[in-house]
């Protein structure tokens, strides 16, 4: 007991920081899917593919067939993409960061089955996937 009081500044600290390395774990970010399996769904069904990087991002290179809309536009600009909330969604960004935050967004919106691409176009370039200009 004494040396939990005599330390009890040193204690606090240990676990404050423990907490702040679980606490993005902790965090529901939605379910992610890796390469693979971004390509299975985008073969095997009506996939809509949500590039939520800015408009420069996505002019320099996406994957096939996605739809641009800025991750800061998405709540307003969500209308557009209503039809597809019984659909694949995939959302995906440079590293994989903005799409988990559009999944949750899309995910509160009602859309039922909703993804973000595990390391973003960066993990698929490296893959060798395709990639549009």
């Amino acid at each position: 007991m004494k040396f939990i009081l005599d330390n009890i500044f040193l204690i606090g600290i240990a676990l404050i920081s423990g907490g702040a390395l679980l606490f993005p774990m902790l965090q529901r970010r939605g379910a992610k899917v890796s390469q693979f399996q971004a390509t299975q769904y985008m073969n095997q069904s009506k996939t809509l593919v949500l590039d939520v990087r800015n408009a420069e991002e996505f002019a320099a290179g996406h994957l096939p067939n996605a739809k641009n809309i800025p991750l800061a536009d998405l709540n307003n600009r969500i209308k557009e993409i209503e039809k597809s909330k019984n659909t694949v969604v995939i959302t995906v960004c440079a590293q994989g960061v903005r799409s988990a935050n559009a999944a949750a967004l899309l995910s509160k919106a009602g859309f039922t089955q909703v993804f973000s691409l595990e390391g973003g176009t960066e993990a698929w370039k490296t893959q060798g996937m395709p990639i549009v200009k």
